[in-house]
């Protein structure tokens, strides 16, 4: 099982920790409500070392990466960051990823922890005669999620006054605690936020000293349980339960990333612009339950006694207070938001209501 540079902080700090795509990971410090609504109405840190790092450059970097993605490469100004997916021949996601222009022809690929090996062979094996280099560097680096509205004020407690901390979706490379960082104003939580990558023998002074900067702030540590609850409250697909392999963009509901007017040709676009044009055979929808019972993955979804989907991710929403869910159903029902659908759970039927994915007001960008 591999360990992130902070494994001793947590332990330390009194963490739970699980099993999570290999990693050896808190889960909770406290309990994962009390972690969920620190981040939304102060701030927390999160340990997320097991993402990846890899760059790429070299005078072919912006047409190689454009093969590899539905969104459109030379659109990106420098130090934008771009979410993004790549796609397989049928248009389903290898993996969803965020994509920072750095400088011209040099760009970061942050992707997620389970995928770094699949991503990097991926990558790999289409780059055939373009002029770049694909640098997996995911060992060297660590990386932790400064998150919550409070986060702004701890950074700047650091030296980073908030005039000269990065927009949001944007990236800085930047001296934290005296070592030089790269500093995302992205994040996890649909709260504003930082993402900041630092060297693995440095991440542990930055851990502790944003945990003492924060102190007057309210902030905690938070685990991969408050995480999940986050995201999925703020409607955000989790690689694994909302996106795989013979899932599509589209299908996924994320055709807002995709650029549709791009000319070049990437792998699956032909499936994906057929279901831009025609539409998809099913697609994601977000629901609250309006019966006491909580979905979970891969419980199914029925319509008037017929199954009709499945469900992808479901959870106590700590802040609202209710039971939420996201799901696959068949778009031939032609079902819209206020609609009644049932999930089944422990063979007994419960009624839900389907509704917009803004299950929350998102605090996730800044002025």
């Amino acid at each position: 099982m591999a360990r992130t540079f902070l494994y001793d902080d947590h332990v330390k700090l009194g963490a739970k920790i699980v099993d999570f795509a290999g990693w050896d990971m808190p889960v909770q410090y406290t309990s994962i409500i009390e972690e969920h609504n620190n981040v939304r109405n102060n701030a927390g840190l999160f340990d997320v070392s097991h993402m990846g790092e890899i760059f790429v450059y070299g005078k072919d970097a912006v047409n190689y990466l454009q093969t590899l993605v539905p969104q459109d490469i030379e659109k990106i100004i420098d130090k934008k960051a771009k979410y993004c997916q790549f796609t397989n021949e049928n248009g389903g996601i290898i993996d969803d990823l965020f994509i920072y222009k750095l400088k011209e022809n040099n760009f970061l690929l942050v992707v997620n922890a389970s995928r770094v090996n699949d991503d990097y062979n991926w990558m790999i094996s289409h780059k055939d005669n373009f002029d770049v280099v694909v640098d997996n560097i995911s060992d060297s680096l660590s990386m932790v999620a400064l998150q919550g509205p409070k986060a702004t004020d701890i950074l700047a407690k650091l030296g980073i006054s908030k005039e000269d901390q990065p927009r949001t979706m944007f990236i800085s490379q930047m001296k934290l605690i005296g070592e030089e960082t790269y500093i995302s104003r992205t994040g996890y939580t649909g709260e504003d936020g930082f993402e900041i990558i630092i060297k693995n023998e440095k991440v542990s002074e930055l851990w502790n000293k944003l945990l003492e900067a924060g102190k007057e702030f309210k902030i905690l540590p938070i685990g991969l349980g408050a995480r999940d609850t986050l995201r999925l409250e703020s409607a955000m697909s989790l690689y694994g339960h909302e996106l795989n392999e013979t899932t599509t963009p589209i299908e996924a509901t994320i055709g807002w990333s995709i650029d549709k007017d791009k000319v070049q040709d990437y792998i699956g676009k032909e499936v994906i612009q057929k279901q831009i044009q025609e539409g998809a055979k099913r697609k994601l929808i977000a629901f609250k339950m309006i019966d006491r019972g909580i979905a979970r993955h891969e419980y199914p979804i029925y319509l008037n006694n017929e199954e009709i989907g499945y469900v992808t991710s479901g959870c106590v929403a700590p802040f609202l207070g209710e039971n939420i869910g996201l799901g696959y159903v068949n778009t031939d029902k032609n079902l819209k938001i206020d609609d009644t659908i049932q999930i089944m759970i422990r063979n007994k039927m419960y009624n839900a209501v389907i509704t917009s994915k803004k299950f929350i007001e998102k605090h996730n960008r800044n002025n």
